[in-house]
């Protein structure tokens, strides 16, 4: 019998959600971006407060993708299983948590397990969300819902940005997470008593028998069975390591070069938020204008236009429209890769997705790390424009690729 998850919804089955609901889960995604991105601008306040290096004071990030990363092993299958809406839900009352322990965290170890934990729980809101919207959104009208399900997350990713410059400056870099915990406590209860009201389809869409481990196996190997899934996943791995092997360290080489306060970096920084959010304003007439192909295409070319631009620019104010041309240039092709996630395996869409998220966070990881080493050797302008060239060279073979995939899938 074929499960409720591998049917694709139909209008019908999208119109009985309550209206809020979509609109919950991205002012989730807010605390979840708020979290990730919230130690970029704090960098060289922790390596001074803690009398370390920027690469050691960079594992705040590092940890935190991490746990990010191998949680979603969990927190996909789980979401299959038990219902993704209240799995979200659940996952930012302990975000609630993993936030409040970082803020008291009396030394630079401490804090570093207290972001290994919020990166585990962070782990269930984004990538559960995406995967419940693939299950309740018929996918031609996907692309667009999700896009503006990210608003909450770009959002919150460009707030974490200048939150943390701004508390690196004149407060002290325990204050975001205060208001991080709040925040996640406040939409937990929301969730999870909204959960309570969703039609039966939208809450458990698929069963699974055997003992966890076994369960947790044989989900991800169905999904790794797929060659186009496997393709979308590597793509995404490496574009999480180049981009934000990157991106993490644009605060401190605006700060380093050019003596910007970390303030100043951080709300440079944000205005990547604001190009990923035109894109979420603008996603439907992208879409038919360029279609995805145009979006790989030119989002690749504008990413790597822009990283070369802020490295290499002869005033700090060059990043300023480098940043917000960044931001667009990345969620058009992050967009793309991620509506290719929610159809890779639609009877196992939640782990599908997981998997996605997993390899862009362990990407993301490893970017970090050897961005944090690079940024000592090499300097921070030839860091930046390396991972300028790279995602245009990973942005081409998947362009490539996605070609060939759609024309064996014509012809079959």
């Amino acid at each position: 019998m074929t499960s409720p998850s591998a049917v694709s919804p139909d209008q019908s089955t999208s119109q009985s959600i309550p209206s809020t609901a979509i609109l919950a889960l991205s002012v989730a995604s807010f605390g979840s971006g708020m979290s990730m991105r919230v130690t970029d601008s704090m960098l060289v306040r922790l390596a001074g407060d803690f009398g370390l290096t920027l690469g050691m004071a960079s594992l705040v990030i590092t940890v935190f993708g991490v746990a990010y990363g191998f949680s979603q092993f969990v927190f996909g299958p789980l979401g299959d299983r038990y219902g993704k809406y209240l799995v979200i839900g659940r996952g930012c009352l302990a975000c609630a948590v993993t936030a409040t322990l970082c803020a008291i965290a009396p030394d630079f170890y401490t804090l570093l397990l207290a972001r290994a934990f919020g990166g585990a729980t962070a782990a269930a809101i984004i990538p559960l969300s995406m995967a419940w919207i693939g299950d309740v959104i018929p996918y031609e009208k996907r692309q667009p819902v999700l896009a503006r399900f990210l608003i909450g997350q770009i959002l919150g990713l460009s707030s974490g940005a200048l939150l943390g410059g701004l508390c690196a400056d004149f407060l002290s870099w325990r204050a975001p997470f205060i208001l991080i915990a709040f925040s996640f406590l406040t939409i937990g209860i929301y969730l999870v008593r909204l959960n309570r009201h969703l039609p039966a389809h939208a809450r458990v869409l698929h069963k699974a028998e055997g003992g966890t481990f076994t369960r947790l196996f044989s989900e991800f190997k169905q999904v790794l069975s797929t060659q186009w899934a496997r393709v979308v996943l590597v793509t995404v791995l490496l574009e999480g390591a180049t981009v934000f092997g990157g991106m993490a360290f644009v605060a401190s080489h605006l700060h380093a070069k050019y003596s910007v306060s970390l303030s100043s970096a951080g709300a440079i920084v944000m205005l990547f938020g604001l190009g990923g959010l035109l894109f979420a304003l603008r996603s439907r007439v992208m879409v038919e204008r360029f279609g995805e192909s145009g979006l790989v295409l030119y989002g690749a070319l504008l990413m790597s236009a822009s990283l070369t631009v802020i490295a290499y620019a002869p005033a700090w104010w060059w990043a300023v429209p480098a940043s917000f041309c960044f931001g667009l240039g990345f969620y058009m092709l992050h967009n793309t890769l991620q509506i290719n996630a929610t159809q890779m395996a639609p009877e196992r869409r939640g782990t599908a997705v997981a998997a996605f998220a997993s390899c862009f966070f362990l990407g993301q990881s490893a970017g970090v790390a050897a961005g944090g080493v690079l940024f000592t050797q090499l300097g921070s302008d030839h860091l930046l424009a390396g991972a300028g060239v790279s995602v245009l060279v990973i942005g081409l073979v998947f362009l490539r690729l996605h070609a060939r995939h759609h024309q064996t899938a014509r012809a079959s």
